[in-house]
């Protein structure tokens, strides 16, 4: 698991590397020049004789670039250097670096155009502009941009795809489309959300010599989350295990014409590893959810025909919970009025561990104070929709700052939030924010998100944390995602997310 920054705190880390723990930034160049010639001698197999052209900025990125190619030419690949900027516009560390590259007699050529050539080369390499360019791309930058995008070559970014923003992922204009990106000692956040994460095609993190305690001291607390961690926190089973003590899991779900999220949710609940899920369902839909799962409890509750849950459920519900795990609320179970009420005592009063869900939260949204004030351990599992509406805020603000958003609500609300994502981020209370790795878009599928609040509320009856089960819930409900999509593409259901989760289990506890 590797932390993720934004441009200024890796500038800041840079920073404090040079000027406290003094290793030169000249050292931190050359180290970034070498991994990255590492990782274009690698897509280039055999590099003698392959054409590189590689187009530089007038910055630490150019720099970059130069030591590139110095290194690429001591391995005999035929490289040309474009530098867009004039001679007199590098500066420092780079221009050392430039120096050294003509003085081993490589002339590169400074452009203030399109570089008028007919020869395609084997290998682009992107090091025009690094992590703190913001906004549309104009001029020169744009056309080569263009240009080099037209090539359909293959083209490694240094850093960062000049035209990616590097804290939102964002593209507001001609940007690079790398077939890897090659970044330097952490992955920014604009490389791992959409569509900067498209842009940026196979990513590498480049040691450039900074020591771990700088980045432990002094990093946001933002993780992108990898199997290993996963299966650090993945509760462990005793070989003497039973049901009643590997989770009893308490689910109420579903309506008319919606009984399919509830039996989503309860069946990922087992499939997860949790020994029992009972489901409360309203009585005149029991019919359809006896035939849908076998092995999952059902706690029909009288509804005299509507279809839906009342407040004259609260007790009945409150009397199953004295022995349970854990409580899912929300999937499928509408919005009417009496519903809307019950969802109200329940948040009044239990203190359950609870992972709250769908219409659960939209029938928060009038009250944020429910969501604040309960009791219990909480996970909330809003989709960027249902957040806007909870936070007040503009869909537009949620998915271009879905790490602060999370992390400034999950502290004010003090529970966990998991907002569901391309890709999930999940904050907890004390400010961590862990950034999923798995899942694809097959998963923008109904009832995916019923799936989650299973996984979630199962990983809890086995003794995961709430903060815990979220992160390794998103994990897992991921990758069972991405083991459908090998098989199914985007064809894949919900369903088969479910069916995936054993398989997904199994992949985590396997040592690499």
């Amino acid at each position: 698991m590797r932390a993720v920054v934004t441009a200024q705190e890796m500038a800041e880390l840079d920073a404090f590397t040079i000027e406290q723990v003094e290793i030169p930034g000249l050292i931190l160049m050359e180290n970034a020049g070498r991994g990255i010639a590492d990782v274009a001698l690698q897509m280039l197999k055999n590099p003698f004789g392959k054409k590189v052209h590689i187009y530089c900025g007038a910055g630490n990125n150019g720099g970059d670039g130069y030591v590139v190619a110095r290194h690429l030419l001591n391995h005999g690949a035929s490289v040309k250097t474009y530098i867009l900027a004039s001679p007199d516009k590098i500066k420092g560390d780079a221009l050392i670096n430039l120096k050294a590259l003509q003085k081993m007699g490589h002339q590169p050529h400074f452009i203030d155009s399109v570089p008028d050539s007919h020869q395609i080369p084997d290998l682009i390499i992107d090091a025009m502009l690094g992590t703190g360019v913001k906004g549309a791309l104009r001029g020169l930058y744009a056309e080569v941009v263009e240009y080099i995008n037209h090539l359909q070559t293959a083209v490694l970014a240094v850093d960062i795809p000049t035209g990616v923003n590097a804290d939102t992922g964002q593209v507001d204009g001609p940007a690079i489309r790398a077939t890897r990106t090659a970044t330097m000692a952490l992955p920014k956040r604009g490389l791992l959300f959409s569509p900067g994460r498209e842009h940026a095609g196979k990513l590498k993190i480049i040691d450039i010599s900074m020591p771990p305690s700088v980045v432990e001291e002094r990093h946001p607390k933002v993780y992108h989350v990898d199997k290993n961690f996963i299966r650090s926190i993945f509760p462990k089973r005793l070989p003497d295990a039973f049901k009643n003590r590997v989770g009893m899991i308490q689910v109420v779900a579903g309506s008319a014409g919606i009984t399919g999220a509830a039996a989503l949710a309860s069946e990922a609940v087992l499939r997860t590893g949790a020994g029992l899920c009972y489901l409360n369902i309203p009585k005149s839909l029991s019919p359809i959810l006896e035939c849908l799962s076998a092995e999952v409890i059902t706690r029909p509750l009288e509804d005299n025909g509507k279809g839906y849950f009342s407040q004259n459920h609260f007790e009945p519900i409150e009397a199953e919970l004295k022995n349970r795990s854990a409580l899912v609320l929300g999937p499928g179970i509408a919005g009417a009025n009496e519903t809307i009420m019950l969802v109200h005592r329940i948040m009044q009063n239990f203190t359950l561990p609870l992972v709250l869900d769908a219409d659960g939260l939209n029938a928060c949204a009038s009250d944020i104070h429910l969501i604040k004030g309960y009791r219990g351990d909480l996970v909330i599992t809003p989709h960027p929709g249902e957040m806007a509406r909870l936070a007040g805020v503009s869909n537009k603000e949620i998915i271009n700052q879905p790490i602060d958003i999370a992390r400034q609500y999950a502290s004010d609300w003090n529970c966990t939030i998991t907002l569901k994502g391309g890709p999930t981020v999940t904050a907890l209370a004390d400010g961590r924010v862990f950034i999923n790795s798995t899942g694809n878009a097959g998963m923008a599928t109904a009832g995916s998100g019923d799936v989650l609040s299973g996984v979630i509320a199962g990983l809890i009856g086995q003794g995961a944390s709430t903060e815990h089960a979220a992160i390794a819930g998103v994990f897992i409900h991921g990758l069972a995602g991405d083991l459908a999509f090998k098989k199914l593409n985007i064809g894949l259901i919900a369903g088969d997310i479910v069916h995936h989760i054993p398989s997904a289990l199994i992949q985590i506890q396997e040592i690499d």
